[in-house]
């Protein structure tokens, strides 16, 4: 197995599982409402859609940097407010992670053990390192949405 397919597996297994550490991010979000998604649980806390949304950008922005010169993001991409909090926006917000995953893992599957070494963001381990942030970076705030989830039963 080259380094982006099995990096690419790793990225898969963390967001659409299975996962060894429990839920992945695609199983915890399969029961959430849209009502529960856009609940805060305590004044200056972050609600599981902020929280899907912001996994979402940075995803999004990853994949910038793998590619070329990332950007800082804005405030409001970073964290932003949900001004939509119905079902149907909820369900969209949903399938943007999920697709943004998708895409995040087609492009890694594709590389090169060489093009994984490849200097991005400054980080001395190239794609690769930048590819693990990005993994640990979503598990973090997987935890966060399952003891969310649990706060809330």
């Amino acid at each position: 197995m080259t380094g982006g397919a099995q990096l690419q597996q790793m990225l898969h297994k963390a967001y659409f599982g299975p996962a060894w550490h429990g839920p992945a991010v695609a199983e915890l979000l399969a029961d959430i409402t849209a009502a529960q998604a856009a609940a805060s649980p305590a004044a200056g806390s972050h609600s599981i859609w902020q929280l899907v949304a912001h996994m979402t950008a940075w995803r999004d922005e990853v994949r910038r940097r793998l590619h070329g010169p990332g950007r800082k993001l804005s405030a409001d991409e970073n964290w932003p407010t949900i001004d939509d909090a119905s079902e149907a926006a909820w369900q969209a917000m949903v399938e943007r992670s999920h697709a943004s995953q998708r895409a995040l893992e087609e492009d890694v599957a594709s590389f090169s053990e060489e093009q994984l070494t490849v200097p991005a963001d400054n980080l001395p381990g190239g794609r690769e390192e930048l590819l693990h942030v990005v993994i640990h970076h979503d598990l973090y705030h997987a935890g966060q949405i399952a003891l969310l989830k649990v706060a809330r039963k």
